[in-house]
């Protein structure tokens, strides 16, 4: 029996011929070699990693800004609408912070799958004031030699709270599954106003029970003191109500 994989050539040499044998290590080959479709994106894949890397850690110089972000402010003008005139005197204001804790729930569906829940810190102040310009004439009484005034002026309240946006944020907000996919297709901007509103219910209320009124009539009067005072006036009474 001849020799496998040969066969007499002319000229005396041997001619090989190609077995399956032979195909088997070129095969393989073929199947581990990496496809250019599979090589190209990895490793462009790698680059933009490297350059986000550098850039993040300020490993090379100029790079941070490749990808840094950039805000645009593109808003109008303010638009004034109106001017009040107040005869306010503002004797009082308080600082005021609450952890607001607001979840809504579902009947019949579980919290994984409809149901929101935030956690809000919220910071804000309430002034109060006593409005000077509900005092008539009937209101104010003065003596002959005008050394004696009385003066009678209405209740001191509470001003509307006003938040401090930078000093209120969200510590958390939890979302059913439900509410995550609707996010998707339309923003809600109602939940975070309901969170702001109740914030600001609470800090009214918190000033209310903190004596903010009694202290903001207690300063107007001693600033009415302080001004007839420096009119000639020896005595002044301030009564409220």
């Amino acid at each position: 029996m001849g020799a496998r994989g040969s066969i007499p050539g002319g000229r005396g040499h041997p001619q090989r011929v190609e077995t399956s044998d032979d195909k088997l290590p070129r095969a393989a080959a073929a199947r581990h070699r990496p496809s250019w479709w599979f090589t190209v994106p990895a490793a462009l894949l790698t680059l933009v990693v490297l350059f986000t890397v550098a850039g993040r850690f300020g490993l090379v110089s100029g790079w941070g800004d490749l990808f840094g972000e950039e805000t645009r402010d593109r808003s109008g003008p303010a638009l004034l609408q109106s001017i009040q005139d107040l005869s306010r005197y503002e004797g009082a204001a308080g600082s005021y912070q609450i952890v607001v804790d607001l979840e809504k729930d579902a009947k019949f569906l579980p919290d994984a799958l409809r149901g929101t829940r935030t956690l809000y810190v919220a910071a804000g102040t309430v002034g109060a004031y006593v409005d000077l310009g509900k005092a008539g004439p009937e209101d104010v009484t003065v003596n002959e030699e005008r050394t004696s005034a009385v003066i009678r002026l209405p209740h001191a309240v509470l001003g509307a709270p006003a938040l401090d946006p930078q000093r209120s944020y969200a510590v958390s907000k939890q979302r059913g599954l439900l509410d995550r996919l609707g996010d998707l297709f339309s923003d809600n901007p109602n939940d975070e106003r309901a969170v702001q509103r109740l914030a600001a219910q609470r800090i009214g209320e918190a000033a209310g029970e903190s004596g903010l009124t009694g202290r903001a009539e207690r300063n107007t009067t001693a600033m009415l003191k302080g001004l007839l005072g420096s009119l000639g006036f020896r005595q002044v009474t301030v009564t409220y109500g």
